[in-house]
């Protein structure tokens, strides 16, 4: 199976990641139609996290050395960057390889390989981080040492930012829940935020999970939003009022988090917002248009996907009547 080549633009002068230059002349390669077919990295991917799970049972003593357990964090330091990768449930390894495969054949298209595997080593890195951090601070306030014995492990801190992602790319991209249910994914996030927030006080055991999630949201959106090289302009980051920090929530909850991204924006990113200082971020406009590329490409694959089903049924037909 091919691998999904990045997405180009029919209208910029740059290309996207890992693209060479156009010679002088040439004309502009036409877009490429992204989540036709799983990309040959996601795919290597999924071997690493189907790979992990059994490697546990086989044997389960390597559990020790490759997922986070705050009590032997110190000396076995490494697990911070690999416990993203393992998987200590089957359903965990089922579920993170699907939304591996899905979100990834509509983002790595557009980001490119190189940048699609920065993304996942370096949100699994500080996710690993913050839930060390999360598990001792947990242990300190309810003297819980069920918080520094309990292996932290698993690949939803970067699928949390996947969505983030598609968010920023896709932003009405209809993603399926159940059934006949599905929810755009501007709004994925806050979903998966309020759906895990209830989960962790129904089922206490899943708070555990709780920190990494929102550490993979938060920390993709700051890397997507202020340093994220924009492959169309060779400038750092996306500061359109569309994914700024108060769209990720209803607007109701403005009066919150407005306020919230504020003390964030000068805490973590020693810089004001967008819309208050003029900064050497990103073209608005540029960001813009990325998101009506991804947009428009979106529709081509539907209509692909349409005209596809449409000649199979025909050809059915035609087969039955002969």
């Amino acid at each position: 199976m091919m691998e999904s080549q990045p997405l180009q633009d029919p209208v910029a002068e740059a290309e996207p990641h890992g693209a060479q230059p156009a010679a002088a002349g040439a004309q502009p390669s036409p877009a490429v139609v992204p989540g036709k077919e799983f990309t040959r990295t996601c795919k290597g991917l999924v071997v690493v996290l189907v790979g992990g799970y059994v490697l546990l049972q086989l044997l389960p003593s390597s559990l020790d050395y490759l997922a986070i357990i705050p009590a032997k964090t110190i000396p076995f330091v490494w697990t911070v960057f690999t416990a993203g990768y393992i998987e200590q449930v089957l359903p965990g390894a089922i579920g993170s390889s699907l939304g591996l495969l899905f979100c990834g054949k509509d983002i790595e298209p557009v980001w490119g390989r190189k940048e699609f595997l920065k993304f996942i080593i370096l949100v699994n890195s500080i996710c690993g981080v913050l839930a060390f951090c999360f598990a001792v601070a947990l242990y300190y306030v309810t003297g819980k040492e069920s918080f520094l014995v309990t292996p932290l492990s698993g690949f939803h801190g970067c699928l949390a930012g996947f969505l983030v992602g598609l968010k920023q790319l896709l932003p009405n991209l209809e993603l399926p829940m159940c059934f006949f249910w599905k929810i755009k994914a501007k709004w994925m996030p806050f979903f998966v935020l309020c759906f895990s927030t209830i989960m962790a006080f129904i089922v206490p055991d899943s708070i555990n999970f709780l920190p990494t999630l929102l550490s993979g949201m938060y920390v993709s959106w700051i890397y997507l939003r202020y340093f994220q090289r924009n492959p169309l302009t060779g400038l750092k980051g996306d500061p359109s009022d569309d994914f700024s920090f108060p769209s990720l929530f209803p607007d109701a909850m403005r009066p919150v988090t407005d306020p919230v991204a504020n003390l964030f924006d000068r805490m973590l990113c020693a810089r004001s917002r967008p819309s208050e200082l003029a900064l050497p971020v990103s073209d608005p406009t540029k960001a813009s248009r990325r998101r009506e590329r991804g947009e428009r490409v979106l529709e081509e694959r539907l209509a692909a996907d349409h005209a596809a089903d449409t000649e199979a049924l025909a050809q059915g037909h035609s087969t039955a009547e002969d």
